[in-house]
């Protein structure tokens, strides 16, 4: 592929991501957080920041290191920073799991750790913000998936600010009225800025240009789309300055949420149809098993707005919040990044692998790189597991959750597997493997070269 550069330590960003995601699985069927816990519990609080930041943040962080130059077709700021930043984001997750671990009492109380975790975290996303921001800054006027990013890194900085004036307020470095309101009553919006901003309004922005680039779909430019993102940052807009804006006037935020799911459900139908579109205009007739996985993860999505849906209607969201935003993290953005991994891992390996030989010698296709019939099956039991413990949240049944647990760490296990072998050639033929002039990756580095 013409004009692409490889991003020095995405892959590392994946590696850490993963073993994040499956220490949080195991934490969890080992009956770890909610729902054997309270929601507001020090041990669920830590397990979501291990899914949250550990997992989701991570592997969106490196796809973006990646794709932003892709999306926007200007290169990455620096090549270089994003490991200075990961070494940052990741002592800070760990610091801010040693600060809640401090709320069980479950470790020493001298080291202070949700303010060392503020720190580090406050640093680590403003190198992302300051990466990704000169970036799409130097490539305007923007393409219309690209201003999804920027709308999603809005929302990362909103998300950084309140979960550091929330780990500072539990530090007691911070005791202003309105520093302890917004921690009793921001929750709300941390969640919303987090998990429906930074990590669903991205993915959705970098969905249009990735699934479009590997389907061989027409450049997504519709107004649907336009929409979608009218809507979206009005929904967030609302939510996280309307919501702010409340609890610092002494208000209640029911309303404000209220409207801002009213304007997501609206964006989310846009969404929907722009994706229906992209897959019903493909050029690449036989579908790849990561478009497939896509689908799957975008099911997911639809479910998780059918069951927002009736909460709204039934007034059962307090109750049924948890069940949708486990299935928001678990099925769309989780399913999403699994199914995204199995196509970029490979494309990586290649470009590094082939890319300077492309012309001169005859090499494989980015698909001989995998082997989709034998990783199916673990997709499959991943999505599957999923649904199971969105069930098991449905109807109150915590042993058979934690059994979902357990085979969402099985099933990410396998597909962990897949991409490894993807990363070492394991699945390409002896005789292809390495033409002369081909180099083999590494397991954390790529080799950055044009092509």
């Amino acid at each position: 592929m013409p004009s692409v550069t490889l991003s020095r330590w995405t892959v590392a960003y994946f590696v850490v991501a993963l073993s994040a995601f499956m220490l949080a699985q195991l934490l969890m069927a080992l009956g770890w957080g909610f729902p054997g816990a309270p929601l507001a519990a020090p041990a669920t609080l830590a397990l979501v920041h291990i899914i949250a930041l550990g997992w989701l943040s991570l592997v969106m962080c490196g796809a973006l290191f990646q794709f932003v130059p892709v999306i926007t077709a200007h290169r990455l700021h620096s090549n270089s920073l994003p490991l200075p930043t990961l070494i940052c984001l990741v002592a800070g997750i760990m610091s801010l799991v040693f600060g809640f671990l401090q709320m069980m009492n479950a470790v020493p109380q001298s080291l202070p750790g949700f303010a060392t975790a503020a720190a580090l975290l406050g640093t680590g996303f403003g190198l992302v913000l300051w990466n990704l921001g000169r970036t799409l800054w130097a490539a305007r006027p923007l393409p219309l998936p690209a201003k999804f990013i920027v709308a999603g890194l809005a929302c990362l900085l909103a998300v950084a600010a309140l979960g550091i004036t929330f780990a500072l307020t539990l530090a007691g470095i911070f005791s202003s009225a309105f520093s302890l309101r917004l921690l009793s009553s921001g929750l709300a919006i941390h969640v919303v800025a987090g998990l429906g901003g930074w990590l669903t309004f991205t993915a959705m922005g970098v969905s249009y240009r990735l699934l479009g680039m590997f389907m061989l779909a027409p450049e997504q430019d519709r107004a649907s789309t336009r929409r979608v993102l009218a809507l979206g940052s009005g929904a967030l807009a609302v939510a996280i300055l309307g919501g702010v804006a409340a609890i610092a006037l002494g208000a209640g935020i029911g309303v404000v949420l209220l409207l801002a799911a009213a304007l997501t459900l609206a964006a989310l139908v846009y969404y929907g149809r722009d994706m229906h579109h992209l897959y019903r205009t493909r050029k690449r007739r036989v579908i790849e098993l990561n478009s497939k996985m896509a689908a799957l993860a975008l099911l997911s999505l639809l479910a998780a707005i059918v069951w927002l849906g009736l909460a709204l209607t039934t007034g059962q969201l307090p109750r049924q919040a948890p069940g949708i935003a486990y299935l928001t993290a678990f099925g769309w953005l989780s399913g999403l990044a699994l199914a995204k991994l199995y196509k970029i891992v490979p494309f990586m390996t290649w470009l590094e692998c082939y890319g300077p030989v492309l012309g001169k010698t005859p090499t494989p296709r980015v698909q001989d790189l995998v082997v989709e019939r034998k990783a199916i099956k673990w997709f499959a039991l991943y999505f599957a597991a999923v649904w199971l413990g969105a069930a098991a949240l449905i109807i109150g049944l915590t042993p058979m959750f934690r059994l979902s647990a357990l085979l969402m760490l099985v099933a990410t296990a396998g597909i962990s597997m897949h991409l490894l072998r993807a990363r070492n050639l394991l699945d390409v033929a002896p005789a292809r493997r390495l033409p002369d002039g081909a180099r083999k990756p590494g397991m954390l580095h790529s080799f950055s070269h044009d092509h």
